[in-house]
């Protein structure tokens, strides 16, 4: 049992938990200027321990990638395949609010360097869901699910230093046609 406390324990450093932080999410309210009221209060009702935050977490990622790679099983029918390959990315995306709490989540998201990346991966998240439920056109339904790809690989990116700026590099590169 010693073992398993000893790895949450570095599970926790490698999320950016603090030991202490998760005694004090549970008792003291959080009060800083920037953030709303709502972000506040909805975090103070988030309390996991660290374990229900990892199980959390496990649970609505396995869905997620089940969820992906299932859809792969109906790719030739392009609207089931954009319900199935959204929702997947949506459990995914949802997964990570579990490792870092809902707060630090849309705080990150809304960090200057990927507010691009992200409002764009949430638009064609929506977009290929109205295209796939309301408007049932496939070739829209495609070209939404091909957006919401490069969206995805887009912000994922923005997660890692100087991955954007190397790959639009190596893409101008390779497009370049004058030799």
């Amino acid at each position: 049992m010693e073992k398993m406390n000893q790895a949450f324990e570095k599970m926790k450093m490698l999320v950016g938990v603090e030991v202490d932080d998760e005694r004090q999410a549970s008792t003291a309210t959080i009060d800083d200027g920037s953030s709303s009221w709502f972000m506040d209060d909805f975090n103070r009702n988030c309390t996991l321990s660290t374990k229900q935050r990892f199980y959390g977490f496990a649970i609505c990622f396995v869905a997620g990638v089940t969820c992906t790679l299932m859809s792969m099983l109906v790719f030739f029918n392009p609207i089931k395949f954009g319900i199935a390959f959204t929702l997947g990315n949506m459990l995914s995306l949802g997964s990570t609010a579990f490792l870092v709490g809902p707060k630090r989540q849309v705080t990150m998201m809304l960090d200057p360097v990927r507010i691009y990346a992200t409002a764009i991966y949430l638009a064609s998240m929506i977009f290929a869901l109205f295209c796939a439920l309301y408007v049932h056109n496939k070739l829209l339904t495609l070209l939404a699910l091909i957006l919401e790809f490069g969206a995805l690989i887009w912000y994922s990116l923005s997660y890692i230093p100087f991955a954007r700026s190397m790959v639009s590099k190596v893409m101008v590169a390779c497009l370049d046609t004058e030799f």
